[in-house]
């Protein structure tokens, strides 16, 4: 029986393929199809609750009923974590089978507080008890990064998100360092933990996109779809030279760049589904391509007229202080919070029905 290419994109390989959303019918296609993790963000969980609210909306007004003293945030809250259980179930015998080290599911924390420490920890230690296979994912903000390491410390497996920069990967990659040194340090166990680093590839194009727009500026427009793949082809060469305990995670897909410029590596593709068909409906050979280089005419033209881009490309591109007012990074968080605001109104319409509208009569 011939295998899809995502099939052998991860067969024999140390590629692993997760599915990006909590889809209960997009889950399953990606387990067939080889799919070892999910992940989930409020922009994730929206669109599932719009294409499966068959499947929620009776619980949701069972929520309401019961929780009688929730808040809107709280019941929002509460859906969402059974979202990611559900996932995560679906993703057990993955888990059971590849001894803990793969089969998670990842869960945001609440992106509206991407400056507090304090309250990401609190939440990714709740999230973490949620089931064995959870992993949690913190933004590579300044406050994000020092959440990640006390995450690790506490033996939380974590998903740095809000991540578009080398920058971001090392820092992120040394928390993790730090964390787990001090686990070992008192002689806490570290072998099941499968902390990764998201970098999303398309949002670094995105923001290019955006500034060449912006600023009226003409370059070659294949060099604008290369970004992504060149700051994560770098940041890939510094993790394998230091040696981190992290991998990382390629997101937000745009092309097919992004899927086989990185196949062949030890790295993670989060995929969306629609994605996910189009790449097993492609005739893209899957051969190795982790090691080839971003043709340098790309890089050039990259370089010379976007300095957003040197500061992603770079290792020392952005200070720690710099990564919240990265220009990628607002536009991300922006969209997270938006579509968290947009998840919880629709919480609020199950418990603040529209007087004007007429009634579901279901």
């Amino acid at each position: 029986m011939k295998t899809s290419p995502l099939e052998q994109t991860v067969t024999n390989r140390p590629t692993d393929v997760w599915n990006d959303s909590c889809a209960i019918s997009e889950l399953e296609y990606a387990i067939a199809n080889g799919a070892v993790g999910a992940t989930t963000n409020p922009v994730i969980v929206g669109q599932v609750l719009k294409k499966e609210m068959h499947l929620w909306k009776d619980r949701i007004k069972e929520l309401v009923r019961t929780m009688t003293d929730a808040t809107e945030y709280d019941i929002t809250w509460s859906l969402i974590e059974e979202m990611a259980v559900k996932g995560a179930e679906k993703l057990l015998p993955v888990f059971e089978r590849e001894n803990h080290r793969k089969g998670r599911i990842s869960i945001q924390t609440n992106p509206t507080n991407y400056r507090n420490t304090g309250i990401m920890l609190d939440q990714a230690l709740r999230f973490d008890a949620l089931a064995p296979n959870m992993q949690v994912k913190l933004p590579a903000t300044a406050a994000g990064i020092a959440a990640i390491e006390e995450a690790t410390y506490h033996g939380v497996s974590i998903n740095a998100t809000v991540s578009f920069t080398v920058s971001q990967a090392i820092a992120v990659a040394e928390a993790v360092e730090r964390g787990l040194n001090r686990r070992e340090a008192e002689g806490k166990k570290n072998d099941e933990m499968s902390p990764v680093c998201t970098l999303m590839v398309g949002r670094v194009d995105d923001w290019l996109k955006a500034i060449a727009e912006r600023d009226n500026r003409i370059v070659d427009p294949e060099a604008l779809e290369w970004a992504g793949v060149a700051v994560m082809k770098r940041a890939y060469a510094m993790y394998r030279e230091r040696k981190y305990q992290t991998r990382l995670l390629i997101a937000a897909f745009r092309n097919h760049h992004h899927w086989s410029q990185f196949i062949g590596g030890d790295v993670v593709l989060t995929i969306p589904y629609l994605w996910q068909v189009r790449y097993n409906g492609s005739n893209v050979p899957v051969v190795d391509r982790i090691d080839d280089k971003v043709p340098s005419a790309y890089i050039e033209t990259l370089v010379a007229h976007f300095p957003d881009f040197v500061r992603a490309y770079e290792p020392d591109g952005l200070a720690p202080h710099e990564f919240d007012s990265y220009g990628a990074s607002v536009r991300t968080l922006r969209s997270f919070i938006g579509s968290y605001s947009d998840l919880v109104s629709v919480i609020r319409d199950f418990m603040l029905p529209n007087p004007d509208v007429k009634p579901d009569p279901a």
